[in-house]
């Protein structure tokens, strides 16, 4: 097998057609973002640029190529995300629910299923949304916990031919749609008889059965349409259960280990730009001295120390969604080094940045700060690296067989 790091002509081809799209588009969204308070208006400026998205086939290229996507490898994966999170975390975030949402149905479903679930994501206009059903608003660290322990409060009771589910739901970007009234498709954690189960409501349950409590004003990532709902007697038929009843919380896991490898690709993203505007910064000011603070040694050594760790943890996201997408069978070490240590050395590289810079970067005006934001939110979202994701890898760690080159390929 031959390894090479060099793009093809095909993903120089992404990269430019994401990367114009991003300038071209969603530059100018974020501007209207930032200066929008409201969350959900702010929010509400990502659709007209959402739906130029679906039209240039995004969308499509988050689903993989066997579910009628054009999805290809993990690093073309990748490099779409990193181009456009470059601009904009917030508008990735949003298109990408499908990423979670379908994975289990990508795993477990029937044809039926698959079919129906996933044909809303391949439509070449419009704006739809998907969510995936995770959390609460007490916390799901401990989802699967049995009781007296609370685990998943969401409830779904079989009634005849239906599910009849009720509870309340947080985080996950779009659980109200754009609309308030549900997204698409969502895909809901829930507590069934014999256990933690995943089922599916299309938009046609959710409608007049979704409530929106809140609408989330985040500190960063802020054109996200996040929410807090409660799900009152959502009535789905029986034959959208996903799998065997009692299989969700190993369905779960799995759905999230590519959206834990991809937050390391956006934590990219975020280093890349803070690190050009502190590179900029430094080789043009002098701060009172004789030449550019780049000159100086403190000052060079951030510069190169950031980017060695950009460079570093752009490869681990690489390998991490390619082996994901493969399936490969190192994908959850590797997806959970890649949110770890991705989103931890994100926030890291950034706030030395922010110190190369100095005071000035504390002015909102200057643009290093917004990414700092953005930033802060990768160790939490997508499963909280203290809560869950070093958990999932001290229990990998702590079997038997485990082999710690397997993941690297040397074993």
């Amino acid at each position: 097998m031959t390894v090479s790091f060099t793009l093809t002509p095909e993903q120089e081809q992404l990269k430019m057609a994401a990367r114009g799209f991003a300038q071209e588009y969603l530059r100018p969204m974020m501007h209207g973002v930032g200066n929008e308070a409201d969350p959900l208006r702010r929010a509400m400026l990502l659709r007209p640029v959402f739906e130029k998205a679906v039209q240039a086939g995004f969308l499509k290229a988050l689903i993989p190529v066997p579910f009628g996507g054009s999805a290809g490898s993990g690093v073309d994966a990748a490099i779409f995300i990193e181009e456009l999170a470059a601009e904009s975390p917030d508008f990735v975030i949003s298109l990408a629910g499908p990423l979670i949402a379908l994975a289990p149905v990508y795993e477990v479903g029937t044809m039926e299923q698959i079919s129906r679930f996933v044909a809303p994501f391949l439509a070449d206009s419009g704006a739809p949304v998907a969510a995936m059903a995770y959390s609460e608003p007490g916390g799901s660290a401990n989802f699967d916990a049995e009781a007296p322990a609370d685990g998943v409060r969401t409830t779904a009771v079989l009634d005849g031919d239906e599910w009849v589910i009720n509870g309340s739901k947080a985080w996950a970007s779009h659980l109200g749609g754009w609309d308030g009234q549900g997204p698409d498709l969502m895909t809901i954690v829930c507590r069934t008889d014999k256990g933690v189960s995943l089922i599916v409501a299309e938009r046609e349950h959710l409608q007049g059965h979704v409530t929106v409590e809140e609408y989330y004003d985040l500190a960063g990532l802020r054109g996200c349409l996040t929410t807090r709902v409660t799900l009152n007697n959502v009535r789905v038929p029986k034959g959208n259960l996903l799998g065997l009843e009692g299989d969700g919380v190993r369905l779960t896991r799995n759905a999230f280990y590519a959206s834990g490898a991809s937050i390391g690709t956006f934590a990219v993203a975020a280093m890349r730009q803070a690190f050009d505007i502190a590179h900029e910064f430094a080789l043009a000011e002098k701060r009172g001295g004789h030449a550019p603070i780049i000159h100086y040694q403190a000052v060079a050594d951030i510069l190169a120390d950031a980017k060695g760790k950009i460079e570093a943890t752009r490869l681990l996201s690489w390998r991490a969604l390619d082996a994901v997408l493969r399936q490969d069978p190192a994908a959850p070490e590797l997806a959970l080094h890649a949110k770890v240590f991705g989103s931890e050395t994100g926030v890291e590289v950034i706030n030395e940045l922010i110190k190369a810079v100095g005071v000035t970067a504390f002015n909102q005006g200057f643009p290093i700060l917004r990414h700092l934001m953005d930033a802060l939110a990768y160790p939490i979202i997508e499963g909280g690296n203290v809560g869950v994701r070093r958990r999932q890898l001290q229990t990998l760690m702590s079997t038997p067989d485990y082999d710690p080159l397997f993941a690297s390929g040397m074993a």
